[in-house]
């Protein structure tokens, strides 16, 4: 069993993604009510929650919203899911509910799968700073 902290929502996301870097660190910066925690895909224990919830990294190239003996969300649906929680006008975007998933997730995959070419890849997963450093699971 997976020891995680069960009252946070907890974001998988590609460490070494650009795109997906700067998306976490807006929503750290938009979180007042301190309900995020991030794990890096490439870690292990990013790899060890997706095989609890059965998701297969082959098959899912996007970030993830896990919450802990609840439910779990990819792609366009995690990220309407995520900006729901955040101050400003985030919470918004859940008017994009309204399209289909299909059609949402199609849009989401051509940029998930450009994300490299169009953003750029680091060569290893950020390290947060010491101030940051309670927000990420290890």
């Amino acid at each position: 069993m997976l020891d995680l902290p069960t009252d946070k929502k907890i974001i998988i996301f590609d460490g070494v993604c650009n795109l997906c870097n700067s998306a976490i660190n807006y929503i750290i910066a938009h979180d007042n009510k301190d309900i995020f925690r991030f794990v890096a895909l490439q870690s292990n224990l990013g790899q060890e929650i997706l095989k609890h919830i059965g998701i297969d990294t082959h098959e899912i190239d996007s970030i993830i919203l896990y919450l802990p003996t609840k439910a779990y969300y990819y792609k366009s649906e995690a990220a309407l899911e995520i900006a729901k929680d955040l101050n400003g006008f985030l919470p918004m975007l859940s008017l994009f509910r309204v399209i289909p998933s299909a059609l949402s997730n199609y849009i989401y995959d051509c940029i998930a799968k450009n994300r490299y070419r169009w953003y750029g890849k680091k060569e290893s997963c950020m390290i947060p700073t010491p101030e940051l450093q309670s927000k990420f699971l290890i």
